[in-house]
């Protein structure tokens, strides 16, 4: 195994998704890992359960399925420790919880995942601890809003729904000054494209849901954490009791066999419909990172290696009263596009976004937001689909 290790920590991407998490030869020579469920683990003697010596001891501190992604989590984002969870959300609020107590500031990206606003605005305000929203454009602006009980700082990069980038490695530092905790939501680049750790942050955050899942059918997220933070996570997450199945292990192991063949095929497909869509009179404006107009294009290019299948545009409208009206319109005049949440499966998605929680990036005022998710279909086919929209919109005039 060892030397598998040591030819594999050089391969490219697709050849290390393809053999991560499991050596076939500790199992028969059987190539995907089997599924181990477990509650209850048997001990030998009665000692060995005063203090337990051997690997498995409850189902929720893990099994050899769920250790199994945890090793190929672990090689992908260079963490030293990685917990699963049921879902993305969880995987934002058992780091918050892990590492922040009453009467600590937060300070949490205004671009952040709805969701986790909401717990922020909720759950953290009602355990005393003050959350504080900042512009994603900041910096080493940040600098000023750190104060002696800053604990944690949150960030995604890009944002969710309008896709602000920030310099992940100045912010970073900043907070490790004041000695700070950084969180960092890497949905939208998985470590294929970006890998936080090596940035400065400290804990990596990743709805397995999305592309490591890949067909829309599982509900998982992931955290990973560097050396100095690994315990702490683990206790938290032992004391909550949360855990992700050995059957969704096994799903989301099946799933990064093909992730980067996905992602690939996903980015090439979204540049080239944000492309399009960028040379329309009826869009006021396309909100994707990889796009030379986009304000954090420089920050993407800098330490991106690629990008997701998911970004939005602003569909032109004159007046406010009439954005809700044209992005339903638009919406319900598409066949190929499904009207859902989530992301990172093999179909293509759309939906209205609605920003009205923003505190410091507000809603473009040149029309709605409608995001795209764009899936595996063909470009010509997902363009088409995209050409009912509009003329759906125009037939409103």
């Amino acid at each position: 195994m060892s030397e598998k290790n040591d030819w594999l920590a050089e391969a490219g991407d697709s050849t290390r998704l393809c053999h991560l998490g499991h050596d076939p030869f500790s199992y028969h020579g059987i190539v995907n890992p089997p599924i181990t469920r477990a509650s209850t683990i048997l001990f030998p003697e009665a000692k060995g359960m005063e203090n337990p010596t051997q690997k498995y001891t409850y189902g929720t501190r893990g099994t050899p399925t769920t250790d199994a992604l945890c090793d190929a989590i672990n090689a992908l984002e260079g963490s030293a420790g990685t917990i699963l969870l049921p879902s993305g959300l969880a995987a934002i609020t058992i780091p918050f919880l892990a590492f922040l107590s009453p009467g600590d500031h937060a300070l949490i990206v205004d671009s952040v995942y709805g969701p986790a606003r909401h717990f922020c605005d909720t759950m953290l305000k009602r355990m005393q601890i003050e959350v504080e929203y900042f512009d994603p454009a900041l910096g080493e602006g940040i600098e000023r809003l750190m104060r002696s009980n800053t604990r944690l700082v949150h960030l995604e990069a890009p944002g969710s729904n309008t896709f602000e980038m920030q310099d992940v490695a100045a912010m970073s530092a900043v907070a490790h000054r004041h000695h700070a905790v950084v969180t960092m939501d890497n949905t939208w680049a998985t470590p294929l494209y970006f890998k936080p750790l090596d940035h400065g942050v400290d804990i990596s955050m990743h709805a397995a849901t999305k592309y490591p899942s890949g067909h829309s059918d599982i509900l998982m997220g992931t955290v990973s954490a560097n050396a100095a933070h690994w315990e702490r996570l683990k206790q938290a997450n032992g004391a909550l009791g949360l855990c992700g199945s050995p059957d969704d292990s096994y799903m989301i192991l099946r799933g990064l066999r093909t992730m980067a063949v996905r992602m690939a095929h996903h980015d090439r497909s979204a540049r080239a419909i944000a492309a399009w869509l960028e040379g329309r009179d009826d869009v006021a404006r396309v909100l994707h990172p990889a796009l030379e107009s986009f304000p954090g294009h420089a920050l993407w290019k800098r330490d991106f290696k690629g990008a997701g299948g998911i970004f939005s545009f602003v569909l032109k409208a004159a007046d406010k009263a009439e954005f809700k009206a044209k992005g339903r319109a638009f919406l319900d005049a598409l066949q190929l596009f499904g009207l859902g949440w989530s992301w990172g499966g093999y179909e293509s998605l759309a939906v209205l976004v609605n920003l009205s929680d923003r505190t410091i990036c507000k809603a473009p005022e040149d029309g709605p937001v409608i995001r795209l998710q764009i899936g595996l279909e063909d470009v010509e086919d997902i363009i088409a689909d995209l050409e009912r929209g509009f003329a759906a919109v125009k037939a409103l005039a």
